[in-house]
């Protein structure tokens, strides 16, 4: 029998055979971590992320069913006109419409003042709302400078009336301060008051910041602090978002509720959101409640020659808008007229006959 072969050791300069190659699922795994977290990234981004609007005339956008003008940026305002035509009026008013809203919420002037007195009624969608085109650039002075070139664009004069409601009414602290030259007065009808204003003491934006349910407290507040949340704030199911988007009852006043009937007749609503949530409601709020560079109570009196009047009215029952704002600002600005109903709350414009007692204050100084 064959004798086995020796075990042959290796030379002492040879070298030791190479390990196998690991396996490249290790290299993976370490990489999956960082992959996950790419993808959470991209992920929270799309969801942070607004849907393009839908720009009215445009394809895959809602038709143009009203007038508009052609602003020097390029982008168009819708526009809705009433009362007496416009070459015959002695009294032009320009309305501007409030959050969640359109061109026809018009204050609806009884058709028999509206002939007494001869006014034209003008009003628009605000950029974004029903057929004006959004602006991704608007700011508080931006609306009140659109404002102007409508005004010139259908030659109402050197010189108009404005009437604002909500938050259109705090619009029209921009104009007091932007276009005063072209005013011949201005009712502010329960107008939205940004918290962080500038002048404001903080026992007066605290206790107005505390008539809020909880909801719009955050709404609010990542709205001013965080507007590049606003939109998935608002459109999430984990917390929620605004009680005005979402029609809450809970910030309705007992006069507000009985107001409410009255809005069977807005059978254009459907326009209001139609372009998307975010270049309305969400930029709305991303204006209203942003941060300002000035304060409605450092402005000075448009009127020093008596040549128009402000005219404040708030509902002391708002819990919408709360009250407190606008009366510490009529009591630090002696040239704004206040009436203060004590029995209404947010919707009073819209209550039988207060338009036209709102009206007729603003144009003959009636109380």
């Amino acid at each position: 029998m064959a004798a086995a072969d020796p075990v042959k050791k290796p030379s002492a300069g040879a070298k030791a055979t190479a390990a196998p190659p690991k396996s490249s699922d290790s290299g993976i795994m370490r990489r999956l971590p960082r992959l996950a977290f790419v993808f959470l990234l991209a992920l929270v981004y799309r969801q942070l992320q607004a849907p393009p609007p839908k720009i009215p005339g445009t394809p895959g956008g809602p038709p143009v069913t009203s007038p508009r003008i052609r602003l020097k940026d390029g982008r168009h305002l819708a526009y809705h006109e009433s009362g007496v035509p416009r070459e015959q009026a002695k009294y032009k008013i320009i309305f501007m419409h409030g959050f969640d809203s359109c061109r026809y919420d018009v204050l609806r002037v009884s058709p028999e003042l509206a002939q007494e007195l001869g006014i034209y009624l003008l009003s628009f969608d605000r950029p974004g709302y029903g057929e004006s085109d959004p602006h991704p650039g608007r700011s508080e002075k931006s609306v009140a400078l659109d404002i102007e070139q409508l005004a010139d664009a259908l030659e109402l004069g050197p010189r108009f009336h404005l009437v604002g409601f909500s938050m259109g009414g705090e619009i029209m602290w921009s104009c007091l301060k932007y276009i005063p030259h072209r005013l011949s007065g201005v009712a502010i009808l329960g107008p939205v008051g940004n918290f962080w204003w500038s002048g404001l003491p903080a026992n007066v934006s605290m206790e107005a910041w505390n008539v809020q349910v909880a909801q719009d407290k955050w709404a609010v507040g990542v709205a001013h602090h965080a507007p590049w949340l606003t939109y998935w704030w608002n459109t999430q199911k984990l917390f929620p978002a605004s009680s005005v988007i979402a029609f809450n009852p809970a910030i309705m006043s007992r006069a507000d509720m009985a107001i409410i009937p009255s809005f069977a007749y807005r059978t254009h609503a459907h326009q209001v959101r139609q372009q998307g949530e975010y270049e309305s409601l969400h930029r709305d709020m991303m204006v209203g409640f942003g941060k300002w560079s000035w304060s409605p109570v450092e402005l000075e009196d448009p009127f020093p020659g008596g040549e128009g009047k402000v005219h404040l009215w708030h509902g002391a029952e708002d819990l919408i808008v709360p009250v407190g704002m606008s009366r510490y600002i009529a009591e630090s600005l002696p040239w704004v007229r206040y009436h203060e109903l004590p029995t209404a709350g947010h919707l009073f414009p819209m209550a039988p006959g207060m338009a036209d007692v709102i009206v007729k204050s603003l144009l003959l100084g009636d109380e």
